[in-house]
């Protein structure tokens, strides 16, 4: 479920930033009510993240792009083609960010986190030694990230992976293939939690991440 999918015409499962007449890219609906994260995240943090931020990007990408090729591209497509290239790190950034958070939303849901569906379980246990394991990597790894970034559960070469990106990077230029992500970006979680940033995560991994959207991208990788 490549956040690109559904970031504007291309194949696979998830969020998606589509085309409109007037302009390259638009910013997909959330897929849930801005209260439905709660009491974990707020709704006033959904707002402010999704609306201000996650919409931000969407603008200023489609302001960089107006009247270029790039603006002809798919998400992903603009993504892989700036990626490690200075001159378009503008771009880079903002499409990078407009993908993230598409795939984020995502990556959460009211009554998530328990255990993942058998499938992905199988793999979690194969790989971390259990789930408890796994929440504890990508716990450190979201904890830990010096900055700004993301922390991410990955499927690189058939064999489930953590990784850590900062800023705007994400695992698409490593030709990863993203299952979920937790956002620790301070306005992902600040007015909740000012500088507590472990324990928006461990809300997040407990009680929200969504294990069946994971399953959905292995499904399709």
């Amino acid at each position: 479920m490549d956040a690109q999918t559904h970031v504007r015409g291309t194949s696979g499962v998830g969020p998606k930033v589509t085309q409109s007449a007037t302009t390259a890219f638009t910013l997909p609906p959330l897929p849930y009510a801005e209260n439905a994260l709660e009491p974990v995240i707020s709704a006033k943090t959904v707002r402010l993240h999704y609306g201000k931020h996650n919409k931000g990007y969407v603008d200023t990408l489609n302001q960089l792009v107006a009247g270029t090729p790039f603006a002809d591209m798919s998400l992903k497509e603009l993504v892989l083609s700036t990626a490690g290239k200075p001159a378009h790190a503008p771009i880079f950034n903002n499409a990078a960010q407009a993908w993230n958070h598409a795939f984020y939303w995502h990556s959460l849901r009211a009554g998530g986190g328990g255990v993942p569906p058998r499938a992905l379980k199988a793999r979690i246990d194969s790989t971390f030694g259990g789930l408890e394991a796994l929440k504890e990597e990508l716990g450190t790894a979201a904890t830990t990230l010096f900055g700004s970034g993301w922390a991410w559960l990955v499927l690189d070469g058939g064999k489930l992976r953590v990784v850590q990106t900062a800023n705007a990077e994400n695992p698409l230029a490593a030709y990863t293939k993203p299952l979920l992500v937790i956002d620790v970006w301070e306005h992902a979680y600040y007015v909740d939690f000012e500088n507590r940033r472990a324990d928006y995560v461990k809300g997040a991994m407990e009680k929200l991440i969504n294990w069946d959207f994971a399953v959905e991208n292995l499904s399709s990788a």
